[in-house]
């Protein structure tokens, strides 16, 4: 690069201002001349786009093309042996200070010693390897610099001292034999070669090393060799790639037997192994092109029975894809089958407490009809108990029990497992916190069903005296109902009223088999007992049963004492209305009687009126109550009219609609307030209200009231007209 200064250069301008204007240190130049100058910013006026765009990479190419050319130092010719010595002893020194510094740095020691490779001083360069060796002898890349050096230089001995002393230290590192085998194979030394070989096997390395080894022996065409290093592979190394490698090996020779049977030991020796899913795929593929069918359809099963679920996926794929080729349609639906298991094994497996997974894997195995697998899934869904000793976690759990015993006594057949499956079950349940009646009674149906009628009667007292239970005392009774055992019958009933006596049906029940064994007054005695209980859950239909035993035995005293009993505890509308009920068709059940009332028809019309006053006292009598003590209950008092009302309307000439229209009230709506939370009143209801004449009569202000309606229904009429 040419420099210019102002003015013309040194020898331009004014002599005297020179040497003002200069620095002797800057020799003919001035201080402006040596002024960086850098470029004034300029403002940019026009911002529009240029009409010849530039792109990124003009300007870096432009950049490029305008850089200056690399400053090399000059190439220094020798002329002579002294020039040569000169130079080398500058570079030796140079090389030395460098390692002085860093001593630990393999790449200084191996740029020294190549440099006096390059000076053809091997002796030199190998004395500085062996110096660098004394700093980082575990340096495996300085001892492959070593030997490489040695090699290119053909010192094969030295190279074979380098390589020994290399992986005599560092046996670990798989290059340094992969090196040192392959120097021996470049020389034609097989047998160092393989000599070699086996130091390294000695120290038992990776699959890898085994592999070239193998492959060594089969590019010189020893097999046996290599079919003997097989074996100590896979005895080393057993693994299912191993064995696989080793098969194919076989199978490509065409050794199908040899072949077979390392698959045979690789599956007796690694059937629980945790690739063992790739052996049998491997294993099956095989036989499959041996075209074996039946070979390869029992390894998939095989090997489906022995892989854990979670880990036979990619299994139940391919034979499902074998028996879509090679089977049948029961071949097809068996591997289907055997998708659906694992996904249900996969499911029990992360919630085993999922009941209804546990059911739709029994279904699925029972469709199968397998005996032995299907009492493995039971055993292991029972094996699951609930957390907690509530009855809510079992009332799911205990229809495994249910569905397991209905199997072995239906489809099984084994009558000695289906007991001790019951007998299992009702260990395992906590009767005194809660229980089941229906495996109780299931448990005795079935000793029944197989004729042994003790073994049920004693299940059924067990359940009684451990966890009673309504239904099961039902089922017993049943049972010995059934059996004519009638003593046992009234035993039963007794405990089952001792257990609970507030229990109406109880009551009910043994009164109904007194009464129809014709034990009337058994049957009296239960029901006056049963009414004289403190608590009962439905009196009202053990009262009525009773008034109509009392009835159909046409003992209409007691019934008519019965009501009157019935009248002290309750006065409810609906007793007096069933009294005089009563009243008015006492005695008209009995066919013989009728017929002697009619002999004599005066005597039938006394017995009629006497029946119809009777009646009509207990609704003057129920009319009284609620107008005197129940007076708010108004509707009800309606309502026992319109009953009487249609009473004296049925009994026809006996009757008298005027007694009971006289007393009838008269509607009105009227509005009432509905209260808030509050206290305060934002909403009114409309509501029936019932006006007897005997509350008109007693209140003005009714009477009032009572005008003042005349006056509006007059009125109303009059506008009609």
């Amino acid at each position: 690069m040419a420099l210019t200064t102002r003015g013309g250069g040194a020898g331009g301008g004014d002599p005297a201002k020179a040497p003002s204007a200069s620095d002797p240190s800057l020799g003919f130049l001035t201080k402006r001349d040596t002024e960086v100058k850098l470029p004034r910013a300029t403002r940019v006026k026009n911002k529009t786009p240029a009409p010849i765009q530039i792109t990124a990479e003009q300007i870096l190419r432009e950049a490029r093309e305008r850089q200056e050319p690399e400053i090399r130092p000059p190439k220094q010719k020798i002329t002579d042996t002294h020039e040569l010595s000169e130079y080398r002893l500058r570079k030796r020194k140079e090389f030395e200070d460098v390692i002085r510094r860093v001593r630990w740095s393999v790449s200084a020691w191996v740029k020294y010693a190549r440099w006096e490779e390059q000076q053809r001083d091997f002796a030199r360069a190998r004395s500085v390897y062996e110096r660098a060796l004394d700093v980082a002898h575990r340096d495996h890349t300085l001892w492959l610099k070593y030997a490489e050096f040695e090699m290119r230089n053909r010192f094969v001995n030295h190279a074979r001292n380098v390589w020994d002393r290399a992986v005599s230290l560092l046996p670990r590192v798989d290059q340094l034999w992969y090196k040192y085998i392959h120097m021996e194979e470049l020389l034609g030394a097989v047998a160092n070669a393989r000599q070699v070989f086996e130091r390294w096997m000695a120290w038992r390395p990776d699959t890898a090393g085994w592999n070239s080894y193998i492959k060594f022996e089969l590019r010189y065409g020893e097999v046996e060799r290599a079919r003997a290093i097989y074996e100590r592979f896979v005895a080393e190394h057993p693994r299912p790639d191993t064995f696989i490698r080793y098969a194919k090996f076989e199978m490509k020779r065409g050794e199908v037997e040899r072949a077979r049977r390392v698959y045979e030991r690789a599956a007796d020796l690694l059937a629980d192994d945790e690739d063992a899913e790739v052996l049998f795929v491997a294993f099956a593929e095989f036989e499959e092109r041996c075209r074996e069918v039946e070979r390869a359809r029992a390894i998939y099963k095989y090997a489906l029975d022995r892989v854990p679920k979670g880990r036979a996926e990619e299994l139940y794929r391919k034979f499902l894809a074998f028996e879509k080729q090679f089977g049948d349609r029961e071949g097809i639906e068996d591997a289907i089958v055997g998708k659906r298991r694992f996904q249900y094994e996969d499911e029990v497996r992360k919630n085993p407490l999922n009941y209804d997974s546990w059911f739709d894997y029994i279904r699925l195995e029972e469709s199968v009809g397998n005996k032995d697998r299907i009492r493995e899934v039971y055993e292991r869904a029972i094996s699951n108990v609930p957390p907690a000793e509530e009855k809510r976690y079992w009332q799911r759990y205990i229809y495994l029990w249910i569905n397991y015993a209905l199997y072995e006594e239906l489809d099984a057949q084994d009558i000695e497992r289906t007991r001790e499956v019951y007998k299992e079950c009702l260990r395992l349940i906590p009767h005194k916190k809660f229980t089941f009646a229906k495996i109780w009674l299931m448990a005795a149906q079935f000793e029944i069903r197989q004729r042994n009628l003790k073994s049920a009667r004693q299940i059924l007292g067990n359940a009684i005296g451990m966890a009673p239970k309504g239904k099961i005392f039902k089922k017993y009774i049943e049972i010995e109902l059934y059996l004519g055992n009638f003593d046992r019958c009234r035993t039963l009933y007794e405990k089952y009223i001792e257990w609970s006596p507030a229990n109406c049906y109880a009551w009910r029940k043994y009164a109904e088999l007194e009464k129809n064994l014709s034990e009337t007054d058994r049957a009296r005695s239960i029901y006056e007992l049963a009414i004289a209980q403190p608590a009962l859950d439905t009196p009202e239909v053990l009262w009525k049963e009773y008034l109509q035993f009392e009835i159909d035995e046409s003992e209409f005293g007691r019934a008519r004492d019965l009501y009157e009993r019935l009248l002290d505890r309750t006065k409810h509308l609906k007793v007096w209305i069933s009294y005089a009920e009563f009243e008015a068709s006492a005695g008209l059940g009995s066919e013989e009687s009728e017929s002697e009332e009619k002999k004599n028809e005066v005597g039938y019309q006394e017995q009629q009126m006497e029946r119809v006053s009777k009646c009509r006292a207990i609704f003057e009598r129920a009319f009284d109550y609620f107008r005197t003590s129940a007076p708010e209950l108004k509707e009800e008092r309606a309502m026992l009219l319109e009953e009487w009302l249609n009473k004296e309307v049925s009994l026809g000439d006996l009757g008298d609609i005027s007694l009971v229209q006289k007393k009838a009230p008269r509607k009105v709506k009227r509005k009432r307030p509905i209260p808030t939370e509050d206290g305060s009143t934002i909403a009114y209801e409309e509501y029936i209200d019932y006006i007897f004449p005997d509350e008109v009569a007693q209140a003005p202000n009714l009477k009032i009231l009572e005008a003042a309606y005349k006056w509006k229904k007059q009125k109303t009429g009059d506008d009609d007209e």
